[in-house]
Order: C-alpha cells, then structure tokens, then sequence
C-alpha cells in the first residue's frame, strides 16, 4: 500500500532519512518505533508530502506521490500535537474539516467524538482545552473520514487511562477491518495488544522489520518493550555502525 524507496532527506549537516527503503501493507498494525531522531517523524511527514524528501520515492497504492494531493484524502492523522486555530471552537474545527475534505458525503465515522463525550462540549474554544482532550480531538478527526490508512503519532500521550483504552480499541476494531495502521509510541506496553508487526529505526536507517509473534519466539519475551530491548542488545554494534 505505501512503498518507500530509497528516500534521503537532509537537514543541513543532519541526515534524518538515510538510503531508507521499507514498506507498509494493508491488514497490518504496525509499530514504528526508534529513539529520539531516529527519523520516524521525519518519515511520518515524508509520507504525509509535509517534507519533500532530497533523493528517492514514496508511492501509495502502486502511484507516486509527488506532486499530487488526493491521495492524503485516504490517510487519517493524528499528530503528536495537535496545532488548531486557538479562537475556533471544536465545532468549528470539525466543520472546518468537513468544508476542506467535501467528498465525505456525510458518512462520517463519529465513534470516538461519541465515546469521548466530545459532543457536549462542542461550543468551547481550542485555547481552553486541556492537553488530553486536545488529543481526544485530534484522534476524532483521524478516525472521522473513514481513512483506509491511519498514521497515529503518540496516539495516547495526554489521554487518561479511560480515554487510552476506548481509542486503543478502536484502533484494535479498524486494524480487524484489513486497515493500515502506524503507530509510533514511546509506551510499548500500550501496543503489545494492538500490533501485528514492528518497524525499528536508528539514525534514518531500518535496524529490523519483524513480525511480532516472530519478534516473541526469537527473542522468546512475551511483551514487545523486553522483546525489542533483547533484539537491540544483540545488535548493539550493528545499530552504532548504521
């Protein structure tokens, strides 16, 4: 479905996407994990058109991406943090949204502004939101638009423990529909449920792409934090030489 081939993309003397080529399928939950610049942001914005990367492609659904914009119509985004106009209300914001992607046709998925009680609390402005329920908002309007992609940055930092499990299962509920969705998190325990395989970046580059009932039986751990520590303390040297 989104095919990255040999991207680089420099920020002066930093090489935040080096040589990376890798791939995402439809029916995966997968997990894009790394330390910090690693590139996964970076690579996150590549796919998004947001950084026009300096040599390489991205194709999504077999079609290069550069230069077009329509396809971004078959991705929900949920940023790590979500930047909205401060005077608009949450209202205005979805109407917003809703004005800018016209193809909807009014087939909305509004399960999660239903399970976050966002419907009574509509009238109120950006600016007086709380961390989390800026979050809550961000992941609505992922969800909104029945996206066939879902590309979630952080999705439960700032979200109560209530909040984190009702947006975990409806990820869990969109990955059983055959739906591509990436995760990056710094909270592996939040995934352990949700992915089906793992992504493993160091400075721009793919360390390992594994399946994760793989990942457990080589590595013979059950959870994916301690599962991909054992991987990464073999490949100690490999990850300082890349």
């Amino acid at each position: 479905m989104i095919a990255v081939k040999n991207i680089t993309k420099r920020f002066a003397r930093l090489t935040a996407l080096d040589d990376l080529t890798l791939s995402f399928r439809k029916q995966e939950c997968i997990a894009l994990l790394g330390p910090n610049g690693c590139g996964k942001t970076t690579l996150i914005k590549t796919i998004l058109g947001m950084v026009v990367p300096d040599t390489g492609s991205i194709e999504f659904n077999g079609q290069p991406i550069a230069d077009q914009w329509m396809y971004r119509n078959n991705i929900g985004y949920m940023p790590q943090i979500g930047r909205y106009p401060e005077n608009m209300t949450i209202s205005n914001v979805f109407d917003m949204m809703k004005d800018i992607r016209k193809d909807h046709k009014n087939i909305l998925d509004t399960d999660l502004m239903e399970q976050f009680d966002l419907r009574q609390i509509m009238n109120k402005k950006m600016h007086t939101l709380s961390g989390g329920t800026r979050q809550k908002v961000s992941a609505a309007l992922a969800f909104l638009f029945h996206p066939d992609v879902l590309i979630l940055d952080e999705p439960t930092a700032g979200l109560d423990p209530v909040s984190s499990e009702k947006l975990k299962e409806k990820i869990t509920v969109e990955k059983d529909k055959g739906k591509l969705i990436l995760i990056t998190s710094h909270v592996l325990s939040e995934l352990d449920d949700m992915v089906t395989e793992v992504f493993y970046m160091h400075e721009g580059k793919l360390v390992f792409q594994k399946k994760l009932d793989d990942l457990k039986t080589e590595t013979g751990e059950e959870k994916l934090s301690k599962a991909v520590a054992k991987i990464m303390k073999a490949n100690q040297l490999l990850a300082k030489d890349i």
